[in-house]
């Protein structure tokens, strides 16, 4: 349930950047936030810019394996933020796939811009959210 939220709120929030930001940015805050359309090739921070179907792939490895990992636990936390990690992870290689031209080779649409952060979008902050969720588990569950 958590994986479908968070794909479809990054979706949908990708197509009304693609559409909104094309042409201009939006300052929300100055010098804090702004809405700003980039696309990004690569993994986190825009590295490895020329390896998206690599990327690609290994984005769909660990999406398979966040999925099987979340039908097996017996932790309603874990299984919030394993699907928060997984929606992030298939709402970018939604990306990967439908806004290319070759294999797994399109561009993450990302928009939200933070003055002391690279651009990111919903998927990146599931994906982020999750794994902080995951930690704080991890630490409850060895305590």
């Amino acid at each position: 349930m958590a994986a479908a939220g968070v794909i479809l709120a990054d979706q949908a929030t990708k197509v009304w950047a693609a559409a909104a930001l094309t042409d201009r940015d939006f300052t929300i805050v100055p010098g804090i936030l702004d809405l700003s359309l980039t696309r990004n090739t690569g993994a986190a921070f825009s590295t490895f810019t020329s390896d998206g179907p690599i990327l690609g792939l290994i984005g769909a490895a660990i999406a398979v394996f966040i999925a099987v990992l979340a039908g097996r636990t017996e932790h309603r936390h874990d299984a919030l933020a394993l699907g928060l990690v997984l929606g992030g992870a298939v709402g970018n290689l939604i990306d990967r796939i439908v806004r290319g031209t070759g294999f797994l080779d399109g561009a993450v649409v990302d928009w939200i811009d933070l003055s002391f952060w690279p651009t990111f979008n919903a998927a990146d902050s599931g994906i982020s959210i999750g794994v902080v969720l995951l930690l704080i588990a991890g630490f409850r569950h060895d305590g």
